[in-house]
């Protein structure tokens, strides 16, 4: 199409889960309780291992930002969502979108990396226990969730940069409930090589290195588990990494199934299917499972319900 034909949209429809009218009221109702169980839960984690003297541990300043990253990621993307499932006309202005994938983008990057920092503090404690606060010092993690949100940031600024760089000119309606990379870029009406590859080699790359520090850790983890002579001590260690293990599994095993997919089978309602599980439901059950399956956070939670003033003191 020749340059002098572009015209530059200023709006996107979104399109949502679902474009059936009679869903709308009760889907909004559904990822109403969603959200407002994923913003409880993950401000109980943060308030906890802020205020409690018991959980200012490196593993807990990791879960506190796993809980910012799950917070923040559910809240670029829901509450447009949720105001969308009233709405008649369901769009978002151009740099709203923009502004919502580079938010995306900062938040499941992190949380990618944030899940692997958390892999490596495991290991460390387990497999090098008598090392562990020099190996995991407060210098040292603090360094860790600078240089992930840093990282982070970079390559939300980079992708959304060359999504948002390519040409849109026709169809604004976007198959999908928040503004992501696959259903924006099927808009283009200009070559979209460039971008394609940027973020096919982006997701590729973060969940390779991502995965490889998971994995290794937990190759480690386990023949030190399996190494313990007494089941009861074999029992307390897995305990210590069994929430971790969890949450990874379910969120690795969502992305790989999203990403890993074969071409012939991908489809953008997979991608939605995939995408409320990630960016919706995933932060939502992280709270429970690191509080559900955590003795050290269940009292923590039973302390700060007996005195929450003197709790607030310690901050």
């Amino acid at each position: 199409m020749a340059s002098g034909n572009l015209t530059h949209l200023t709006e996107f429809i979104l399109r949502g889960v679902s474009d059936r009218p009679d869903l709308q009221m009760p889907l909004f109702f559904v990822f109403l309780v969603i959200y407002g169980l994923t913003v409880a839960g993950n401000l109980g984690i943060i308030t906890l291992t802020s205020v409690d003297s018991q959980l200012q541990t490196p593993m807990y300043f990791f879960l506190r930002h796993l809980a910012i990253i799950n917070l923040g990621d559910s809240t670029v993307i829901a509450p447009k969502m949720l105001v969308n499932f009233l709405a008649s006309k369901k769009t978002i202005s151009y740099y709203g979108c923009a502004a919502q994938l580079g938010g995306f983008l900062v938040f499941i990057v992190g949380e990618i990396f944030m899940l692997a920092a958390m892999a490596y503090d495991r290991y460390v404690a387990i497999c090098n226990p008598l090392l562990y606060m020099v190996v995991v010092s407060p210098q040292i993690c603090l360094l860790l969730v600078s240089l992930i949100y840093l990282y982070s940031l970079t390559t939300a600024l980079t992708v959304s940069s060359c999504v948002f760089s390519v040409s849109y000119c026709s169809s604004n309606i976007i198959d999908h409930f928040y503004c992501d990379n696959v259903p924006l870029l099927a808009l283009s009406c200009s070559d979209t090589y460039i971008p394609e590859t940027v973020v096919f080699t982006s997701a590729g790359t973060n969940l390779f290195f991502s995965m490889i520090i998971v994995l290794t850790s937990y190759f480690h983890i386990v023949l030190a588990i399996l190494r313990i002579r007494s089941s009861e001590g074999r029992r307390k260690a897995f305990s210590t990494c069994a929430s971790h293990m969890m949450a990874v599994t379910v969120f690795y095993g969502t992305l790989l199934f999203m990403y890993l997919q074969p071409r012939t089978n991908h489809s953008l309602d997979t991608d939605k299917m995939a995408s409320v599980f990630y960016t919706l439901v995933i932060p939502m059950l992280n709270p429970l499972i690191y509080s559900l399956r955590n003795k050290d956070v269940k009292d923590a939670f039973k302390r700060f319900l007996k005195s929450p003033c003197q709790a607030f003191k310690l901050v």
